[in-house]
């Protein structure tokens, strides 16, 4: 095998074949004793007879459980791809598991790893290209209740979030080890929890690969490619003349503390040894945090089965940089000490699994308008040098724009082969070129939530993930309605009353009138503001009137949380500093809701924002009305209010 190649069911390192019986240097033999089946539960007692060396043998008695779990849909993966699909499908009616073998969720952006949350607005070169959706509610959340960004509280933020969602149970701490397939679909895993010593075979019609690595798509057969492709393969100017097996390579990141006085670092024997003459392309100026250039991974060592070493490498590496800042000229670190160093490897790149379409730098250089979209990325192909730190003659990485945004397909969100396989993460169907933009977790993440709402609706209808493209408009507009944004899309939903309304409002600021809310845009596209605006000194009042009366049973209303503005979580003293602390000062803090009939009064709501974009009201009550009128309160700081969109849904 040569280069990038197309690779079909591939038999992976260390995974045994049904009834294999060597485990390590002994060999045991196994008598089943007894079996019994109660609750999804198999309990297995088995009489373990172990021969070691010359003769010596020993006997023991275990119980070994194994606890079936049926779902609709199983997710293997709890980064911030799995998280948002996870809720995506159980909010949508999908009996939803996730599996994750860390002890928190979120992946790179986890405690584990501490990378900021990266997407199509480039660190804030690219105006109101933040991502919404789910991953919008979750850091909204955070920015309210963890406003000076420590990262445990963001580990329990994401815990929250899948632990108390209804349909949706987490199983963290577990590991797959097992899949098994029949024909080409994958009928359950096995997989070990291992604060616990429980094992779980999991079923359903429906699976998710958001493992990173592609893990669960590999040893199901899916096919996947690994490395770089030709240049001739799919006409990329960016990739090399001949195929080959690099990917970017694996990174660990550090914090430091100050601590008021003079803190001396002695270098352990082991640590590498820089001079700035090896660092001149690699910024260091912030001391306090860094770096994503400390990074390692060839051609010659797989990001997969060559993580350890790798991790060992970097650790040589991250004490030698620290080393060169301390001891190696004025950085300004005197009184610096670190305070954590990951000891997980971060990985950008490794399986890519194929889908029925594969995107490629023409589609994200020209905005390829996919039928299928359902999702959109916009950051840069930040292909980053082979070797990482062993290349010191070369900047770290090349940045290559993409010209503001482009769109991703459905069909690059399922597996070619396998029929039952979603695609999530960093390994959805791309070439290695167009994988360098979609690869950051916030296009990550959204990619994750579309997935997610076509496997509620794959369950609900009861299709395969590849004949939810026969309904792709209708996963389209579930997506809008849940605030994920699809560049050239609008609000079609036939069922939203507030399409047949009348808007005005009591105040507006120029180009910010009453109408935008229902016009279908909900943000900033261009030169078009999209929303309602007022002075809050004018106590506004936004209204919506209908001819007819309706009998409203829901209203959705997105506000304004400034999507120019970054809100991800970080260690970098930069990417902090641009943020405002806490909740975002643009957002309505809190509003009435006022329901009338022929100009009276029929019921009052006070709503608490509770610092987030959208907001949703179930009228609990049926209540006739023909004007719905919005009165905010309060912003979180900002002189004016402002509403983008309002849907009301009946009974």
């Amino acid at each position: 095998m040569s280069g990038a190649v197309r690779v079909k069911r591939v038999r992976e390192p260390g995974v045994k074949r049904k009834g294999a019986s060597v485990c390590g240097s002994r060999v045991w033999n196994v008598r089943q004793l007894a079996v019994e089946k109660s609750s999804g539960m198999q309990r297995i007692r088995i009489r373990i007879q172990t021969q070691e060396g010359s003769g010596g043998k020993a006997e023991k008695n275990m119980e070994e459980q194994l606890i079936t779990k049926e779902f609709d849909f199983v997710i293997v993966g709890g980064g911030m791809a799995g998280v948002c699909a996870a809720l995506a499908a159980a909010r949508g009616g999908a009996r939803t598991a996730l599996v994750e073998n860390r002890p928190v969720l979120g992946g790179m952006a986890s405690s584990e790893h501490r990378m900021h949350i990266c997407g199509a607005d480039h660190h804030m070169s690219n105006p109101n290209l933040r991502e919404t959706g789910i991953l919008e509610e979750i850091l909204l959340e955070n920015k309210r209740r963890n406003p000076e960004m420590n990262y445990p509280v963001f580990d329990a933020v994401l815990w929250e979030k899948v632990n108390f969602q209804e349909n949706l149970e987490l199983f963290l701490n577990t590991h797959m080890t097992e899949v098994l397939c029949r024909e080409n679909s994958i009928r359950e895993i096995k997989a070990e929890q291992m604060t616990t010593e429980k094992k779980y075979c999991f079923r359903a019609p429906l699976f998710m690969d958001a493992t990173g690595d592609g893990t669960l798509g590999a040893r199901a057969g899916a096919e996947y490619r690994m490395g770089r492709e030709a240049e001739g393969t799919y006409g990329e100017t960016l990739a090399p003349t001949a195929e080959d097996h690099v990917t970017m390579g694996n990174s660990l990141m550090f914090l430091a503390k100050d601590m008021g006085h003079p803190v001396p670092f002695v270098k352990p024997f082991w640590a590498n040894t820089y001079t700035e003459e090896q660092l001149r392309f690699r910024d260091h100026e912030d001391v306090t945090s860094g770096y994503w250039w400390i990074e390692l991974g060839d051609e010659k060592h797989n990001t997969i089965t060559d993580t350890e070493e790798i991790r060992d490498d970097l650790l040589k590496t991250v004490f030698g940089v620290w080393d060169h800042i301390k001891n190696g000229g004025d950085h300004g670190a005197e009184n610096l000490d670190l305070e954590w160093v990951s000891f997980l490897p971060g990985k950008r790149e490794s399986r890519r699994l194929l889908g029925d379409y594969v995107l490629t730098q023409k589609d994200c250089l020209e905005n390829t308008d996919f039928r299928d979209a359902v999702v959109y990325g916009g950051w840069p192909m930040d292909i980053h040098t082979e070797g990482g730190m062993l290349n010191e003659s070369d900047n770290p990485t090349v940045w290559n724009q993409v010209n503001g945004l482009y769109r991703i397909p459905y069909r690059c969100l399922y597996s070619v082969n396998i029929e039952n396989l979603f695609l999530g993460g960093r390994a959805i169907s791309c070439s290695h070129v167009a994988f360098s933009s979609t690869r950051v977790m916030a296009t990550c993440a959204v990619a994750g939530q579309a997935a997610g709402t076509a496997a509620a609706m794959a369950v609900e209808k009861k299709l395969s993930p590849r004949q939810v493209l026969d309904h792709v408009r209708e996963l389209q507009q579930r997506l809008l309605k849940a605030d994920c944004y699809i560049p050239g899309l609008k609000n079609e939903d036939e069922k939203d009353l507030a399409r047949n309304a009348r808007a005005s409002a009591s105040a507006e600021l120029p180009g910010c009138g009453a109408e935008n809310v229902i016009n279908g845009i909900p943000r900033t596209v261009g030169d078009e503001k999209n929303c309602w605006m007022a002075p809050m000194s004018k106590s506004p009042v936004l209204s919506l009137k209908w001819e007819e009366e309706i009998r409203p049973a829901q209203v959705r209303i997105l506000l304004d949380s400034n999507l120019s503005r970054e809100i991800t979580p970080s260690i970098n003293r930069g990417v902090l500093a641009r943020q405002a602390k806490g909740t975002p000062p643009e957002l309505i803090r809190d509003f009435r809701l006022i329901f009338c009939k022929k100009g009276e009064v029929k019921k009052e709501l006070l709503c608490d924002g509770k610092g987030q974009r959208l907001q949703v009201i179930d009228i609990e009550k049926e209540i006739s009305a023909d004007e719905i009128r919005i009165l905010p309160l309060g912003t979180y700081g900002s002189e004016n209010a402002a509403v983008f969109e309002v849907r009301v849904y009946g009974r």
